[in-house]
C-alpha cells in the first residue's frame, strides 16, 4: 500500500481487500458523511436519448434516457456533473456567458467540457462553423435547416475531450457516451432542431437569444485533445478537470476545496462510500482515496483559488 505523505496528498491502498461490495441504493437516496457524499441521480428523458444505456446506471425500462444529472438534494452545487447517452442528434445550440446570463435576469452563464466515454463507429460532435458568418446569416441558415451543413463535425472516440466556451455554435451526434462538467446553469438557446417534436409539438427555438450570444465562427481552444495520458484536461477560469488512473497522476487536493469525483471505469473508495461508473462522489480534499487497478477517474474543482 501507498503510505501517507506530506502536502495533503491524496494517498491510495491498492489492496483487493480494501473494497467492499457494492449495495443497493435507490436513485434518490444520498448519504453523507463527514469528507464524502455520494450524489443523488436524477435520470431524464430525452427524445434524442437510449433505452438500452449500461445495467450499471439501472435506469427504468423502456425510457429514452438522455442525461443523468447529479446533485445533493440540498442547495445548488457550484458545478453539475451529467452523463449523456445520444441515439439521435441534439439541437444545434449554444449557451451565454456569465454576463449575458445575467443581463436576462439568470444567475450564471454555461460553458462545459465533454469527456468522450464511449462512441459508435462513425460518432459525430459539431463543435463551431467551417467559416465565419454574420449574425443575420447565423439566422436565416437556422430557419432553413442549412446551419446543419455549415457545422464542423469531428470524428470522435472514446478519450477525446472538448471544452466549449459559451458563445460556440455546437451540436452532439449520435451514438455517443459522455461526460459533461459544466456550471451549474440550466440554460440552452437551440438554433435548430431537425423539426423534432415534442407532445406533438415542435420543439420551440430560441433564435432571438441564441443569434444575440453566439460566436457563429470556427471552434479554436486549447483545451481539447485526445488523452494519452492522465493528468489535467482544463485549467480554469470557472473550473478544472483532470483524468488521474493512478496515485501518481492524481492532483494535489487542497483541504479547503470541494472536488466531484467521477468513476469512468473501475471502482473507487473515498472515506465509507464506494463509487462505480454512475456514480459520483463529493468530497473534501484531503480525503484518503482508494482506486481498484483498472479505475480511471475524472475529477473536477471551482477555479483555483
Amino acid at each position: 500500500m501507498f503510505a501517507v505523505t506530506a502536502g495533503n496528498r491524496l494517498c491510495f491502498q491498492l489492496t483487493k481487500a480494501k473494497f467492499i461490495a457494492r449495495l443497493y441504493m435507490p436513485i434518490a437516496q444520498s448519504r453523507c458523511y463527514s469528507r464524502a457524499m455520494k450524489l443523488i441521480t436524477k435520470m431524464v428523458e430525452k427524445p434524442w436519448g437510449c433505452d438500452d444505456i449500461a445495467a450499471a446506471f439501472a435506469a427504468p425500462m423502456g425510457q429514452r434516457i438522455g442525461e443523468i444529472w447529479y446533485d445533493s438534494g440540498k442547495e445548488p452545487l457550484p458545478l453539475l456533473v451529467k452523463w449523456l447517452f445520444t441515439s439521435d442528434k441534439l439541437s444545434v445550440q449554444v449557451h451565454p456567458n456569465d454576463a449575458q446570463a445575467q443581463a436576462r435576469g439568470l444567475v450564471s452563464g454555461k460553458e462545459e467540457c465533454w469527456y468522450i466515454v464511449g462512441a459508435q463507429p462513425g460518432a459525430q460532435l459539431g463543435i463551431g462553423l467551417k467559416r465565419a458568418i454574420d449574425a443575420e446569416t447565423l439566422r436565416s441558415a437556422s430557419l432553413s435547416g442549412e446551419i446543419e451543413q455549415m457545422i464542423e463535425w469531428k470524428p470522435v472516440q472514446p478519450g477525446d475531450y472538448y471544452y466549449i466556451p459559451a458563445g460556440t455554435v455546437h451540436a452532439i451526434g449520435a451514438g455517443i457516451t459522455l461526460v459533461e462538467i459544466q456550471q451549474n446553469a440550466d440554460i440552452t438557446y437551440r438554433l435548430y432542431d431537425y423539426g423534432r417534436l415534442d407532445n406533438g409539438a415542435l420543439r420551440p427555438l430560441h433564435l432571438d437569444d441564441a443569434v444575440a450570444v453566439s460566436k457563429p465562427q470556427p471552434y479554436a481552444d486549447p483545451r481539447s485533445g485526445r488523452v494519452e495520458k492522465a493528468g489535467m484536461l482544463v485549467d480554469g477560469p470557472l473550473f478544472r478537470l483532470w483524468l488521474a488512473d493512478s496515485a501518481a497522476s492524481l492532483p494535489q487536493l487542497n483541504t479547503d476545496e470541494k472536488y466531484w469525483i467521477i468513476p469512468v471505469a473501475g471502482t473507487v473508495q473515498i472515506a465509507a462510500e464506494t463509487a462505480h461508473v454512475g456514480d459520483c462522489i463529493y468530497v473534501s480534499g484531503g480525503s484518503n482515496i482508494i482506486l481498484s487497478t483498472d479505475a480511471r477517474i475524472l475529477v473536477a474543482a471551482g477555479p483555483a483559488a
